[in-house]
């Protein structure tokens, strides 16, 4: 007869008396450890709207669109839920850290429409006053701001942007009519990547 050895008897008694390793789940709530990565979530107070969770998702669950309506053009951010695999490249790329973030929760499963495992959040975007293409969010210029603070003197489009804010700067500028007509004086505008080289050159 052969019999059982020591430590497997010491295991067998200790599970009598402290009960079983595994969880009640899903008859009792479960607690996740706390660095577990869940279901993503966007934070539009401190989201910026720059879309850098959108160029690292591997299955391309994050992404934005931006659209014009009644002459105002806003930057869509949408996750969806039900392609993200909850990487956390999302969380670890975020410029304010704080952005979008992965929560503890991991049962969401549902037999509704797939529309609904999506959260969706607006941020307004500043636009060329010379092509009235968009630029960044407006959320972007200014934490970018914030975080040059007297460095923002030394962009034009950003200082222009930053005595907007203080209401030190007209808020409104006559648009010249096509990019042929650009001058010395766009330069100090706010102005797109192609604009701004467009109006350096022919200055």
């Amino acid at each position: 007869m052969r019999y059982p050895k020591l430590r497997e008897l010491k295991e067998a008694i200790r599970a009598l008396i402290k009960g079983p390793y595994t969880s009640s789940y899903p008859f009792k709530p479960h607690t996740p450890y706390e660095r577990f990565r869940g279901r993503p979530y966007f934070h539009e107070e401190d989201c910026i709207g720059c879309g850098a969770c959108t160029q690292v998702c591997p299955t391309g669950a994050v992404e934005y669109k931006d659209q014009t309506h009644d002459g105002v053009t806003k930057r869509i951010l949408t996750v969806h839920w039900d392609v993200c695999i909850f990487c956390g490249q999302c969380q670890a790329n975020c410029l304010t850290d704080k952005g979008i973030v992965l929560s503890q929760e991991f049962a969401f499963a549902t037999t509704e429409k797939r529309e609904e495992l999506t959260q969706v959040i607006e941020k307004e975007v500043a636009l060329c006053e010379c092509c009235r293409e968009p630029i960044v969010p407006v959320d972007q210029y200014r934490w970018v701001c914030q975080r040059l603070g007297p460095l923002v003197f030394s962009n034009a489009s950003l200082l222009l942007y930053y005595l907007r804010t203080l209401k030190l700067s007209l808020q409104n500028m006559i648009f010249s009519s096509s990019k042929s007509g650009l001058l010395r004086q766009d330069r100090i505008r706010i102005l797109c990547p192609r604009c701004r080289r467009d109006a350096v050159l022919k200055s």
